[in-house]
């Protein structure tokens, strides 16, 4: 009986860890439960292991476009209705939360072990999911990005329901956000043309960032478009992407890599901390502005964790169409200006960035 090749080993123990993690992370209720298993299964491979892996590129352009599916399907024309008469109070937070973001990334990278893109990148507020998937491909460290990224989404969740009980006094139990039951014909139509039309544009279109970003501007026409009904990726597809996406992020960590990321962790929190209290600050301009009431204008400018947001909008008797509006077109707009960012911070990189984990890391 032949002996199993080593690679073949290696990548059982990924597949194995991945799917083990994930199931933990899902009973603690972590945030993105599959893209964090499958980070540790990645992680546990590149710290323990001499047998180098690398990412099939394909693969990596799969789970980028999946994941690009998945941001585009939630536009639905009913959100886009929305914002024919509230467009100036969508422009106002999106354009305000970049500043935020860019001010936070900036002071995040006056170590001089951090470039301009990866700080910029890490505290970016919005589409934690999508900036992760175009992190290395925009000139950043993807391992501080991820874990910055990540931190960013459990800080903001761990807030949302203090700040909702202690300042707003908001009920509960007045409404839920359900989902409707997974429509497998319709659905798989729509990630197919999503993925296939959107991957097909890298023939024409030669530019950073277009394995995500083309599948989900198809995915967007698609949806709003209604042709389909409401479509969205089934949760086993989805949770591939975040799964290709983790494995090849964690595949890249290594010893050197660990201890130089958690140096930057406290000063991160604390960028974290002032980017959640400026996008609040934000949001009682918007009420103001707008006189939409404060808690639902708190819930559209915060920083992340889309589906807890509309969660909690829901749960309080909030305007989830409103919630969802401003969060999603801000989503999209961050992923959107990714590359227009890179070029502008790193005109003459190269494909290898500079950053605290780039140093010893495997190649």
């Amino acid at each position: 009986m032949r002996p199993v090749p080593r690679p073949v080993r290696a990548w059982l123990v990924v597949v194995v860890v991945t799917v083990a993690a994930s199931a933990l992370f899902g009973l603690l209720r972590l945030p993105s439960p599959v893209l964090f298993g499958s980070l540790v299964g990645g992680m546990v491979h590149a710290l323990g292991s001499r047998t180098e892996l690398e990412m099939p590129p394909l693969a990596l352009r799969v789970g980028q476009a999946l994941v690009g599916a998945v941001i585009g399907g939630l536009v639905r024309l009913a959100t886009l209705s929305r914002l024919v008469d509230d467009w100036p109070s969508v422009v106002l937070v999106t354009v305000g939360t970049l500043a935020i973001s860019l001010v936070a990334g900036r002071l995040l990278a006056l170590r001089r072990d951090v470039s301009p893109a990866t700080g910029s990148f890490a505290l970016i507020a919005g589409g934690a999911s999508g900036i992760v998937a175009l992190a290395r491909e925009l000139g950043a460290d993807d391992r501080v990005v991820t874990i910055v990224q990540y931190l960013r989404v459990l800080l903001v969740l761990m807030a949302m329901p203090l700040v909702t009980t202690v300042f707003f006094h908001a009920p509960g139990g007045v409404g839920s956000l359900s989902a409707g039951p997974t429509r497998w014909g319709p659905d798989l139509v729509f990630v197919t043309v999503a993925v296939a039309a959107g991957l097909g544009l890298q023939r024409f279109v030669r530019a950073p960032a277009t394995a995500l970003l083309g599948p989900m501007l198809v995915a967007v026409a698609v949806s709003a478009s209604g042709v389909l009904g409401s479509v969205s990726v089934p949760t086993a597809l989805a949770q591939l992407g975040y799964a290709l996406i983790g494995v090849r992020v964690g595949l890249r960590f290594t010893r050197a890599s660990l201890r130089s990321i958690a140096r930057l962790l406290p000063l991160a929190t604390a960028l974290i901390v002032l980017v959640i209290v400026a996008c609040a600050l934000l949001g009682l301009l918007l009420s103001d502005v707008t006189g939409v009431d404060r808690l639902t204008a708190y819930l559209a400018t915060t920083p992340g964790g889309l589906f807890a947001v509309l969660a909690t909008a829901a749960d309080s008797g909030s305007d989830v169409t409103y919630v969802l509006a401003v969060q999603v077109i801000r989503v999209f707009a961050m992923l959107l200006v990714a590359p227009l960012l890179a070029r502008w911070f790193s005109p003459g990189r190269t494909r290898s960035p500079r950053g605290p984990a780039s140093r010893g890391g495997r190649r």
